[in-house]
């Protein structure tokens, strides 16, 4: 099979579903003819046209809300804003109206949020940031984040399926790094599963998107049978999944990209706390970035960031107790 990157991946599940489902459009700034800020839908112009790929002015909250209406009258918008951290902007449309509709009204919003989140590209505290937590135990919405070229593939066309509105936070910095066997056509990755990336009996990495390949390069450096379980879907969350992967190796490291006090770490820990307890041999260990902004500098970027030396040496004092 050909490899593509994760980048190509996403371009593909939009391709495959506006080609099976006229419902299917997609709106956001410069996506047309400039081809979206990162290249994801260059050539979706010219073979869906303009009624289809629709570029909007920069006006997150507008067009966020129109998306939410195309939802409500039985079309399926996909929506890319330029950065994650423009989540804000439309805040108000996602938590307060979309989130809810369902659950006043009985009313579907078929509506997906692709947001390009996280570091490592120099973006600085304005373009880098990982808001994924700001949504997490929030009622009406699914939060996924995936962390390989399959489920980059195979969430997006489930999130597209999906009658509830899908937040799509896909990493940036995943973009053209990460590469794989191309997902097959119509591949569907469930929401709400997590899976294990690498099974072991000694120590559990719990972590998603640009945490599974550092926790999985972290994994081989350790000596330690380390499982690595990627969330795919951090809200909701797999709870099953989290505790079975406890009680098979006793040891716990939550790895993620956003600050540690955001994310799903705090959810993760707290199930664990709660269900979990007499499973655990350790404390519990927390690698995630201190709460602060992404700064600019990169020397401070790259302290800010996890990494995979960081999240060994994480690893080794879990298994060291």
């Amino acid at each position: 099979m050909a490899e593509v990157t994760y980048l190509e991946a996403i371009r593909a599940a939009l391709v495959d579903a506006m080609r099976e489902d006229d419902r299917v459009f997609l709106l956001g700034e410069d996506i047309g003819a400039y081809g979206g800020a990162f290249g994801v839908t260059a050539g979706l112009l010219e073979e869906f046209g303009a009624e289809r790929v629709l570029d909007t002015p920069i006006a997150e909250e507008g067009f966020v809300g129109a998306a939410i209406g195309a939802a409500w009258m039985g079309e399926r918008p996909v929506v890319e804003l330029q950065f994650a951290d423009f989540v804000t902007c439309p805040f108000d449309m996602i938590v307060t109206v979309a989130a809810k509709t369902h659950w006043r009204s009985g009313q579907a919003i078929p509506l997906v949020l692709r947001c390009p989140t996280g570091g490592g590209v120099r973006g600085g505290p304005f373009h880098a940031g990982s808001p994924e937590g700001w949504f997490i135990g929030t009622a009406g919405l699914k939060v996924v984040c995936p962390g390989t070229v399959e489920d980059a593939y195979g969430l997006l066309r489930a999130a597209i399926d999906d009658p509830d509105p899908v937040l799509f936070f896909e990493h940036k910095g995943l973009y053209r790094r990460l590469r794989a066997d191309a997902p097959p056509e119509g591949h569907r990755t469930p929401i709400g599963r997590a899976t294990v990336a690498r099974s072991g009996g000694d120590a559990t990495v719990v972590t998603y998107g640009s945490g599974v390949s550092l926790a999985l390069a972290a994994a081989t450096r350790v000596d330690g049978d380390v499982e690595v379980l990627d969330l795919r879907t951090v809200w909701p969350l797999d709870e099953a999944a989290v505790l079975a992967s406890l009680e098979k190796t006793s040891r716990l490291l939550v790895l993620q990209e956003a600050a540690r006090s955001i994310g799903a770490a705090g959810l993760v820990l707290s199930l664990v706390a709660r269900h979990g307890f007499e499973l655990l041999d350790a404390p519990p260990a927390l690698l995630a970035p201190p709460d602060t902004p992404v700064p600019f500098a990169p020397e401070l970027e790259d302290a800010y960031l996890p990494s995979v030396g960081a999240a060994a040496r994480a690893l080794e004092e879990l298994l060291a107790y």
